[in-house]
């Protein structure tokens, strides 16, 4: 994320309405909204090499994963977020009220940069954790072969699985498994 873009405060709702006439996309966050920068040529890779492994593994699934283009809407942290992927198996976002922005997600992946590491790992975790849904968090690297999965465990507390070359993750949230070198194929690190 960038610096906030000065703009008077507003709420969520009217956040929505103006963010359909922009040419480039914002997240919001308690009344600011933020320019998204553009990702390098491994993050794309990442991004829609794990997009069209969910793709295959959803296949015949009530669940469907949308890329970076497709709002999440956190009500409880009074923000809007555009996740590099996510998973929703819920009927209600598929509901014509949320053509726009989905509420509702099992899985939350994103793709780590310099730029946004802190930010997703921290802050933004923090706010994806008020989603009830929400039941894994998937963070991948861009520069090495790595990535961690937070899983809600049954007590409510998110355990970290941390996956390395060669490794599988395990999506328990959608069924569905990730060969870690199939995430990072066609990627020079």
């Amino acid at each position: 994320m960038e610096l906030p873009k000065r703009r008077p405060e507003f709420d969520v709702d009217a956040y929505m309405a103006w963010e359909e006439d922009q040419p480039e996309r914002h997240e919001y966050l308690g009344g600011e909204v933020f320019a998204m920068s553009g990702g390098t040529d491994a993050h794309y890779t990442i991004l829609l090499n794990t997009a069209t492994s969910l793709k295959v593994a959803l296949s015949g699934k009530p669940c469907r994963a949308f890329l970076s283009g497709m709002k999440l809407r956190v009500d409880r942290a009074d923000a809007v977020f555009y996740p590099d992927v996510f998973v929703t198996c819920d009927p209600r976002d598929r509901q014509p009220e949320a053509s726009l922005a989905k509420q509702h997600p099992a899985l939350i992946i994103e793709v780590l940069s310099d730029s946004t590491a802190a930010f997703d790992r921290g802050r933004k975790f923090e706010h994806y954790q008020q989603i009830d849904t929400l039941q894994e968090y998937l963070l991948i690297e861009q520069d090495r072969k790595h990535a961690d999965l937070f899983r809600k465990n049954s007590e409510g507390l998110w355990v970290l699985h941390p996956a390395g070359e060669g490794d599988v993750v395990r999506l328990e949230s959608v069924g569905a498994a990730l060969a870690m070198d199939g995430l990072y194929e066609d990627v020079e690190l």
